[in-house]
């Protein structure tokens, strides 16, 4: 994979390299995103076609492959402030139901990891970076959903935590196109590097 370009003047935009171990994070690839039914549905389905191809290219070249999906307990009571914030969370009460199934294009594989989270951030209340580091990973590839929520918030804490995150452009979403866009902006200046699908498919079709 090619380096980012060199950090700009006013001190943000360095670059982080990608590393010899990585995984891939598919980040709440689940229906409650994609079905008119739900209030978090988003505008088009493209980040699934693109996050299948990254997925299959993971297999392939047996790269680990993480998913994860949001469910709550019974009335919700693990969700805390945060399904009072976002009514469209209660959906996924008691267990997540129907919306709380994965797409078809990106069905986790019988021997593929699935975290259950209730806040944005993958890391949040998960065993998710000792599971990483027990795996000697060192970078994670992130695709799913949504761009300015749970994809941001899983870049920021994987960077927190010592891992080089990659957003696979093609690959994320969100409910509108300013949301999307600025947050992509923002985690190239400060939290990750931002990647083009065929650049994703390269890193990780690497001879390791």
């Amino acid at each position: 994979m090619s380096p980012a370009p060199a950090g700009s003047d006013d001190g943000f935009g360095g670059v982080l390299l990608p590393g010899a171990r990585p995984a891939v994070l598919v980040i709440d690839l689940m229906r409650a995103y994609f079905d008119p039914a739900s209030p978090l549905c988003l505008p088009s389905t493209g980040c699934l076609r693109s996050a299948g191809r990254v997925i299959a290219t993971a297999r392939d070249h047996r790269i680990p492959v993480l998913h994860t999906r949001v469910a709550y307990g019974p009335g919700g009571l693990d969700g805390g402030l945060f399904v009072r914030k976002v009514p469209a969370l209660r959906q996924l009460f008691d267990g997540g139901g129907a919306m709380g199934e994965p797409m078809p294009q990106v069905c986790p594989a019988d021997d593929e990891l699935v975290l259950v989270k209730q806040y944005a951030s993958a890391f949040f209340g998960t065993s998710l970076a000792s599971t990483l580091r027990a795996g000697g990973i060192d970078t994670v590839v992130l695709v799913g959903v949504s761009t300015s929520g749970c994809v941001r918030a899983t870049a920021v804490d994987a960077v927190q935590n010592g891992f080089v995150p990659l957003v696979v452009r093609q690959a994320v979403a969100d409910r509108a196109a300013g949301p999307h866009e600025t947050s992509l902006s923002d985690l190239q200046a400060k939290y990750a590097e931002v990647v083009s699908e065929a650049d994703a498919v390269a890193y990780l079709s690497e001879g390791r």
